[in-house]
């Protein structure tokens, strides 16, 4: 019954090795338009190598503990799904991936239950705009104009 558990670990794994293969048969791109930022295939291999380590620390954590059943959550998982479905929607109606990102990330936190509607908002904004930060000023990459992106980019 105990290797049932590693077959998540494992498909991970050979998830991570698949994604990491896949990005090195990229060409690297010409110094002209990659500039000082990173290259298309860098940002995949960075974070499979981030997988296979969050991997091997829940291989150890399943090594060490046997984990407990869990009940399964009806409400919140299927509720999750339809946000998922409207985020989409809202995309393609907005054109903008940062006008869905905040409302459906608000939604999400009211439905799994948090009961402070200020965090759930603060959460929606902060966290688009920090992500959005990170990719313009840090790993300079531009996201598709979209009707936020327009104003900020001009």
């Amino acid at each position: 019954m105990k290797k049932k558990l590693y077959i998540i670990p494992l498909f991970l794994t050979l998830f991570s090795f698949v994604v990491i293969y896949l990005s090195l048969q990229l060409e690297t791109s010409p110094e002209m338009i990659v500039g000082d930022s990173m290259q298309a295939r860098s940002f995949p291999i960075f974070l499979m190598v981030i997988n296979l380590m969050l991997v091997g620390i829940l291989s150890l954590q399943f090594y060490k503990t046997y984990p407990k059943e869990v009940e399964l959550e009806k409400f919140p998982t299927w509720s999750s799904m339809l946000l998922f479905l409207i985020f989409y929607i809202l995309v393609k109606v907005s054109g903008d991936m940062f006008v869905a990102i905040p409302i459906v990330m608000f939604l999400m936190g009211l439905t799994w239950g948090q009961k402070k509607v200020w965090i759930s908002l603060v959460n929606a904004i902060a966290t688009p705009l920090s992500v959005f930060l990170l990719f313009d000023y840090v790993l300079q990459v531009r996201f598709p104009r979209g009707w936020l992106t327009n104003i900020y980019y001009g």
